[in-house]
């Protein structure tokens, strides 16, 4: 019997071929499901490493050791010691730990304003480039910053001494540094730059930071070694421990150490019982990596469910469509009395040795794919291959055999009357129809439970929903066939209705249709996923950043900030200030930017008004600012105030070209009409009144009464005559105009420990704003984190660089109405694509320090390397298996109709049919077939993604609070199909051609 199974199977070797391609890409499916997701999982790692910054890889412990001269001789050191005891720390696998010691040195710099960095790091001169001289040698070495050394005219073999400095802090003056150890004498050894400051040798702490507002080089250490440090008269130091990864330290497997080791570290860093501190950003890089991994292990299934039914569904169809072609033979066995058994085996082992073959070389197949797919998309990571991804081979193989059964159970169950009729007849039955109906209802269960989450039965509820959508599809549409052959019987178009009748009389024409269609929805629920994450990212990138490019900046301040970009691009082509305000946690995001640009540098989002729109709306007009001109600064103010109650007066100017906020303090004011003034050499050149803070003395209670203001330097005496362009704050108001001046009552200052604030109305009041997500918003925290009420203008789906929900506001007006003359933390300058090279140096030279660079392009570059990303390239593997089962089914079903068509066509053709007739119905048959499916499951997609789409991580666990896309573009969606028709179409034309050579 076995021998007679082999002969059949060599018989039909190409339909054998064909189940075992089937059964192999089915079972590959299977396989590569789990692989993909190992190779997967050491992506996504290695991409958050290379992708990393040197704070989320390295851990920093510091320690500040006590002055050792103060300890008697012989004792302990007070304080940590981690040069002693830093191996408790030294707990992480495969890290790399670096020593090092710096203390504040004077001696080479002219002021005592600043101090020399006087530093060790272990195995510096590795990391160093000579620009002169050499590297440390010996006891007395030292090598200074290059820039040092231009600046101050020191070369390699000159001496210079220093010393210990000790930083003292006078109140109400400026910090300087007093000498406080003897002095030693060192050679210079050479001059150094640093290659690569990024480097994450240098830690987390910013080693190599060149320092704000300090003269060039004066921020870099000058670097000595160990014994140097230990020899020096010396006092207080900073110690250090910084552990950096060495290469694969990282990978994906040796991820659970690392935990185990940083715990270790927290836990030595605890039993040093205070003065150690422990900095790294290392296990948000771990979350992170661990997200990405989850959101993959949620995405790659959903497909892979999809692609073992539409497997399991040809599988079906190619058996079944084989055992159709037998029928004669099944007959012939029945009519000889073969025993039940016999026929089964005779019935069903053919397909099972096929699917055996299949099944087999899809367990090797499925990992050499992702082998190779991993080898081309993720190079240098490996895919990891391990037997923990055959674990689903053995399900889809047992699936392949009982498909085959079910597939072949209906012709061994046939009466030998039926298997011998030469038109067999076409199924309809109810059992068929429910058959359908129990997918679609199984369909809408995954789909409720998807709405909670994606795992379990909602892992399916995609898979299902394409399925289900298919096979009613099919039912739906297959009927037609015989519709439109009738009609072209009667118009005479032969061609035509010979097509449609064949293929709405051929058994398996509903379940052919319905695995196109599904083949197809696959293939257009895989581009949609792809296209929408893909338009996801590109929005996170630009939008999210808020422009093409952003620059972060040192403190600075806004009218600084505002001149110096205006000065950089004074036509506003390519360069907007902006700052991001302080908020409170919950609250939203808010954002000031220059409007007047916002239209040529901002990321805008679609779907909401026009940036030009949106700028007039938070920029309106406004009165002019009040000028303050000269370097000597003059206020002429009458105060009448009950006696002993003290008021003093701050005024708060901006320089007009560029330059930080001053704070004039005027002092206490005396009753009595008096002039108070400052030098303040800033102003020389002009600047603007931002505001007047008064502000009751120390204890003072119950402060009430009235101060004139008269004249402040040139400004015109109308302004100050007019109250109209003025407004308080809360504890006083502004007086009803008088010549004499500008009139403020101050009617209590209780419970105001800032005092009460009198601005020039020069903005808008209250602020206007345009918001994101946010209903009712009666104020936000201005620049100065005092409430500003503001008037909400517009509505916009997102805010650029903020998100939703956030608030966007005009940088020059929020300003204005800020009373803190203090510098901002969070500055930044966007820029668009249009922005020179050399802009960076541009606006150094305007008193701006760049210490970020961000760019769209590169957080794209590491979105394209988070898990989702990764993920969703096994869609690609899907779509490609799909078409090819798709195109193996048509190939399939035209090899076992072949012969049948051949003897059809063959006898009409002798009865005078066309030969234009005969290539209509041979070559337009399975094509038409393919065009109608290609429309049918490009529908069914669209629904699926409609119901289940929604539910992908395609923007990760944690997504952003942007308007990312939700639904595929249009020309995405017809390139595939029309893609997908070219394969398909192509393969049934080869196929109806190698018919047509076959009728005589």
């Amino acid at each position: 019997m076995i021998a007679l199974v082999l002969a059949m199977v060599w018989a039909r070797r190409g339909q054998t071929l064909v189940v075992a391609l089937l059964a192999l890409f089915g079972v590959a499916a299977a396989v590569a499901a789990p692989a993909y997701l190992r190779a997967a999982d050491r992506a996504v790692a290695a991409g958050q490493v290379e992708t990393a910054t040197p704070n989320e890889l390295a851990v920093a412990v510091r320690a500040y050791q006590q002055d050792v001269r103060e300890d008697k001789p012989g004792a302990e050191p007070r304080g940590p010691d981690l040069e002693r005891s830093g191996t408790a720390l030294a707990g992480l696998p495969g890290f790399d730990y670096v020593y090092s010691m710096e203390f504040p040195a004077i001696g080479i710099e002219p002021s005592i304003a600043y101090a020399t960095r006087f530093a060790y790091r272990q195995d510096v001169c590795d990391h160093l480039e000579m620009t002169a001289g050499r590297c440390l040698v010996g006891e007395s070495d030292i090598v200074l910053p290059e820039q040092i050394g231009r600046r101050l005219e020191i070369g390699a073999g000159d001496s210079v001494s220093l010393s210990f400095a000790l930083r003292i802090v006078p109140r109400g003056e400026p910090p300087f540094y007093v000498k406080n150890g003897a002095a030693k004498r060192f050679l210079v050894a050479g001059l150094y730059r640093v290659p690569d400051p990024g480097d994450v040798y240098w830690g987390s702490r910013g080693f190599i930071n060149p320092g704000a507002s300090l003269p060039a080089g004066a921020g870099l250490p000058a670097f000595v070694n160990s014994a140097t440090i230990h020899a020096m008269d010396r006092g207080a130091v900073d110690t250090g421990l910084d552990a950096f990864p060495e290469p694969g330290a990282l990978d994906v497997d040796k991820l659970p150490a690392v935990r185990d080791g940083l715990a270790d570290v927290r836990a030595g860093v605890t039993a040093f019982q205070g003065g150690v501190e422990l900095h790294s950003q290392l296990p948000d890089l771990l979350a992170r990596i661990d997200s990405g991994r989850d959101a993959g292990h949620r995405i790659v299934p959903v497909l892979a469910v999809a692609l073992v039914l539409l497997a399991c569904l040809t599988i079906f169809l190619a058996v079944g469509y084989g055992t159709e072609g037998r029928r004669p033979e099944l007959a012939v066995v029945a009519l000889r009395g073969a025993r039940w058994g016999q026929r089964w085996w005779l019935a069903t082992g053919e397909n099972l040795v096929a699917i055996l073959i299949g099944a087999t070389a899809g367990c090797l197949a499925g990992q050499l794919l992702v082998n190779a797919f991993a080898a081309y998309r993720f190079p240098g990571v490996g895919a990891d291959p391990g037997l923990e991804s055959l674990r689903w081979a053995p399900v889809a193989a047992g699936a392949a055999v009982l498909t085959a059964l079910l597939a072949e159970r209906r012709q061994i169950a046939t009466p030998v009357a039926e298997l011998l009729r030469r038109a067999p007849s076409v199924p309809d039955s109810a059992r068929a129809v429910a058959a359908d109906l129990v997918v679609v209802i199984l369909a809408a269960v995954a789909v409720v439970q998807l709405s909670s989450t994606l795992r379990g039965v909602g892992t399916a509820a995609a898979a299902l929903v394409l399925l289900a959508g298919s096979l009613v599809a099919a039912r739906l549409l297959v009927p037609l066939a015989t519709v439109l052959g009738r009609r072209a019987l009667r118009r005479g178009r032969l061609g035509v209705a010979l097509a449609g009748l064949q293929l709405s009389r051929r058994p398996g024409a509903v379940r052919l249709f319905a695995l196109l269609t599904a083949a197809v929805a696959v293939i257009g629920y895989a581009a949609a996923a792809v296209d929408v994450a893909a338009g996801g990212r590109s929005d996170q990138a630009v939008l999210g950043t808020g422009a093409t490019r952003v620059l972060h900046l040192a403190p600075t301040g806004r009218q600084n900030l505002l001149a110096a970009v205006r000065a950089v691009d004074p036509q506003g082509t390519f360069a907007m200030a902006a700052v991001t305000l302080p908020s409170e946690p919950g609250a939203p995001s808010a954002v000031a930017v220059d409007t007047t640009r916002l239209n040529a540098v901002a990321a805008w989002p679609s779907g909401g008004p026009a940036a030009t729109r949106i700028a007039q709306q938070l920029h309106p007009a406004a009165a002019p600012p009040v000028n303050v001109d000269g370097a000597q600064v003059t206020f002429d103010i009458s105060a009448r105030f009950a006696q002993g109650k003290a008021v003093a007066v701050t005024a708060v100017l901006s320089p007009r070209e560029g330059g930080n906020d001053e704070v004039v303090e005027l002092g206490v004011l005396r009753n009595g009409r008096h002039t108070y003034g400052q030098s303040v050499q800033a102003c020389a050149r002009g600047c603007t009144l931002n505001s007047l803070r008064i502000v009751g003395g120390q204890g003072t209670l119950d402060v009430a009464g009235v101060l004139t203001v008269h004249s402040i330097n040139d400004a015109p005496s109308d302004v100050l005559n007019d109250p109209a362009p003025w407004r308080a704050s809360e504890g006083g108001r502004i007086g009803a105009g008088a010549p004499g001046g500008l009139e403020i009552e101050v009617t209590s200052l209780n419970g105001l420990p800032d005092g009460m604030f009198v601005h020039p109305a020069s903005a808008p009041y209250p602020l206007p704003v345009a918001v994101s997500g946010v209903t009712a918003l009666p104020a936000i925290d201005n620049l100065d984190a005092r409430a500003t009420p503001v008037d909400v203008r517009a509505s916009l789906p997102a805010v650029p660089g903020a998100g939703s929900p956030a608030v966007l506001t005009d940088l020059d007006y929020a300003d204005r109405l800020a009373t803190d003359g203090a510098t901002s933390s969070n500055a930044m300058v966007w820029l668009n694509d249009k922005a020179p090279e050399d802009v960076v140096a541009a606006l150094s030279a305007h008193n701006l320090t760049v210490i970020a660079d961000v760019r769209a392009a590169d957080v794209r570059k590491r979105l394209d390397k988070q898990g989702p990303a990764i993920a969703l390239w096994f869609y690609v593997i899907v779509a490609a298996l799909a078409t090819a089962l798709a195109a193996g089914a048509l190939v399939l079903a035209a090899a076992v109709d072949r012969e049948r068509q051949v003897e059809d066509l063959s006898a009409l053709r002798g009865q005078g049919l066309s030969r234009s007739a005969l290539r209509q119905a041979t070559l337009w048959t399975y094509p038409v077939l393919v065009v109608a499916a290609v429309v049918a499951g490009t529908g069914v997609a669209t629904v699926g993604w409609w119901l289940t789409g929604w539910a992908l991580p395609l923007a990760g666990l944690d997504p952003p609070a942007l308007p990312l896309a939700a639904w595929p573009r249009l020309l995405t969606m017809l390139l595939t199909a029309a893609v997908t028709t070219l394969l398909l179409a192509g393969a049934a034309v080869l196929a109806g051609r190698r018919t047509l050579r076959g009728i005589s």
